[in-house]
């Protein structure tokens, strides 16, 4: 059954500071991996190495390199000034651009440690595993995936000032494009008109970027709803699918407690190396991440469809938005075409990367409900063969 009481005290157990790569983080990955070793499961352990260079440094280079060509090209102090400058800065940013592709392979900067931890349970269908090769086995039946985060991070600048800033910054970028290029190819007779109007979106582009680039990362967020309650929601799935008895019998269930997501999802980018091999077409995942005192649900209409059926709580439904403002391990494992949903609170984001996202932050009934109604209706899709 799913234990209410047993998820507070697990809650309490991992809401303390636990940066990527810090002893915080490592002593989350203990504790859960140790809950995990309890249930007489072996847990699988991905080391892998990382810096801090993709999401602290490439952001703030991107963004002062995007406001100096604007003020270059909106100024147009000489030509040949204008020329190397451009050359400059496509020198730094191309190689830049290159090697943030994968981020997961970026070597500048002081190396850190982080690990993956996950666990494969096999689903209780009639065909016989010994027939199979340990990859073949896994597309036998479909696949399942629980993912959540165990770090967490603290930062100088609250979430909703972040996504404001970050707001600004895109569309002041985007208007200042438009007014440079109508000023120097289409009104030239206007040209000074132009430049006093575009004094203002290329002052508030600077504004955002400097806002951004002073924005830094601390050690001091207890991570209560950023995501001890996304691990303990994992954790109670892991405990109450460990019964044999009750386990799908048409699908795998794969428990997913990345590391370093705090750090560019760079944990999610390296386990999905261990789930590449999945049929994509029989794979589903349900990531919980920043989960409070309301259900919100990033998805699909199969996610629609999913909890559609909800009596004791309300969700709140979200399409994924063109430009993403923020990254989570959903948006990997998305973008590799492996579908799903992501389970969250938005109410919850005012709290996330704070001192005060503390265990008052979390309803922790509220995420039992959210279980129960998730294993009943994974009950009612294993009927039926993916």
């Amino acid at each position: 059954m799913i234990d209410e009481t047993r998820m507070k005290q697990n809650l309490e157990l991992l809401s303390f500071p636990r940066l990527s790569g810090t002893e915080g983080e490592r002593k989350a990955f203990t504790i859960v991996k140790e809950k995990i070793k309890s249930l007489n499961l072996e847990p699988s352990v991905q080391s892998f190495l990382y810096t801090t260079f993709y999401p602290r440094v490439y952001q703030k280079i991107v963004f002062l390199i995007t406001f100096w060509t604007l003020f270059l090209v909106y100024l147009y102090f000489d030509f040949m000034f204008t020329i190397i400058n451009l050359i400059v800065i496509l020198a730094i940013f191309i190689p830049v651009l290159i090697i943030t592709r994968k981020p997961e392979r970026i070597r500048i900067g002081k190396k850190r440690e982080s690990q993956n931890l996950y666990v494969k349970l096999l689903g209780n269908s009639e065909y016989k595993i010994n027939n199979y090769d340990s990859l073949e086995q896994d597309n036998v039946r479909g696949n399942l995936l629980f993912m959540c985060h165990l770090d967490s991070k603290g930062q100088r600048l609250p979430m909703k000032f972040r996504v404001f800033f970050f707001k600004l910054w895109i569309y002041s970028s985007i208007l200042s494009v438009i007014i440079v290029l109508l000023k120097i190819f289409i009104f030239i007779q206007y040209t000074f008109w132009f430049f006093i109007i575009g004094a203002v979106p290329l002052s508030l582009n600077f504004l955002s970027a400097i806002a951004l680039c002073l924005n830094t990362t601390n050690n001091e967020s207890p991570g209560a709803t950023d995501n001890a309650s996304g691990v303990i929601c994992v954790l109670e799935l892991l405990q109450y699918y460990s019964d044999l008895k009750i386990r799908l019998n048409n699908y795998n269930l794969w428990f997913l407690f990345t590391g370093a997501e705090e750090n560019g999802t760079i944990g999610a980018r390296h386990l999905y190396n261990k789930v590449k091999h999945l049929d994509k077409a029989k794979t589903f995942m349900l990531n919980f991440d920043t989960i409070g005192r309301s259900i919100d649900v990033i998805t699909d209409e199969r996610g629609e469809f999913f909890f559609r059926n909800t009596k004791d709580f309300t969700v709140t439904y979200h399409t994924p938005k063109r430009i993403r403002l923020s990254r989570s391990d959903a948006y990997i494992f998305a973008d590799k075409g492996i579908g799903g949903f992501g389970v969250l609170d938005k109410q919850s984001f005012k709290y996330a990367h704070t001192k005060e996202d503390t265990i008052d932050k979390v309803d922790v009934n509220l995420l039992k409900k959210l279980l129960i109604h998730i294993v009943l209706t994974l009950k009612y899709i294993d009927r039926s063969p993916p």
